[in-house]
């Protein structure tokens, strides 16, 4: 079964004058508890990609189907409460609430849903413990480093246990070492709980995590490779 589903997507944005292909008759398969990574430089139209699957941004024609459903024929209000359901997000800049501390920015997919505060911090604290911030429950973002903070932000994304998650360039503000724990524990997360994951970036040693590699370049896809591909290539 299919969790992510793009046919024929193409969207063109308009700049003055001008119209700007971002994507060109894009097609791809994405398939439940697979880790897709979308791999191209900056203005490649990778995350334009990843806005569309989201529902955050409209093709201008094709089909996108997440979870069986259009996301692109949904209204705002539809899209609101379809991301509260399936969908989870890691932000490269973290995008965690100043003020809040490390436990209610975890908790906050968990408030929208309707969930009591005791349900809250239970599943809070249990997955802060996960990603080994059980020490930090009640610090706010200033507080922490930018690993720790990243942290935070993929316990954030997991705690509901959405069916899939957006990784956009979750690596891109940390060094090396802080690089391979982050990945390793996004992984974790999701083959453990049979998640989709959907990474966005422009590094290809992040690539190497995935079990599909999708190579964008100038809004078309330029070619789709498997971890069995890339490991014969290898050898």
């Amino acid at each position: 079964m299919n969790a992510i589903d793009i046919k024929n997507v193409r969207k063109v944005f308009r700049v003055g004058e001008e119209k700007v292909v971002a994507l060109d008759d894009v097609s791809l398969e994405v398939k439940a508890g697979e880790v897709c990574c979308l791999l191209g430089t900056s203005g490649s139209g990778k995350s334009t990609l990843l806005n569309m699957m989201a529902g955050l941004e409209k093709p201008t024609k094709g089909i996108i189907s997440i979870a069986g459903r259009r996301v692109d024929k949904m209204t705002e209000e539809q899209l609101a409460i379809f991301r509260q359901k399936e969908i989870g997000f890691v932000f490269q800049s973290y995008n965690l609430l100043t003020s809040l501390t490390a436990l209610e920015n975890v908790s906050l997919p968990l408030t929208f849903r309707g969930f009591s505060k005791k349900v809250r911090e239970k599943h809070g604290k249990e997955i802060l413990r996960a990603v080994g911030l059980e020490k930090y429950v009640t610090h706010k973002p200033t507080q922490m480093s930018g690993g720790q903070q990243q942290r935070v932000g993929i316990a954030r994304a997991f705690v509901s246990k959405p069916p899939i998650v957006f990784a956009d360039e979750p690596t891109g503000n940390l060094d090396s070492r802080t690089t391979e724990e982050v990945m390793n524990l996004i992984l974790k997360i999701a083959k453990d709980n049979n998640q989709t994951l959907i990474i966005v970036t422009h590094d290809r040693s992040i690539a190497e995590y995935a079990d599909k590699v999708v190579y964008i370049l100038d809004g078309n896809i330029q070619k789709i490779e498997t971890r069995e591909e890339r490991e014969c290539t290898e050898e």
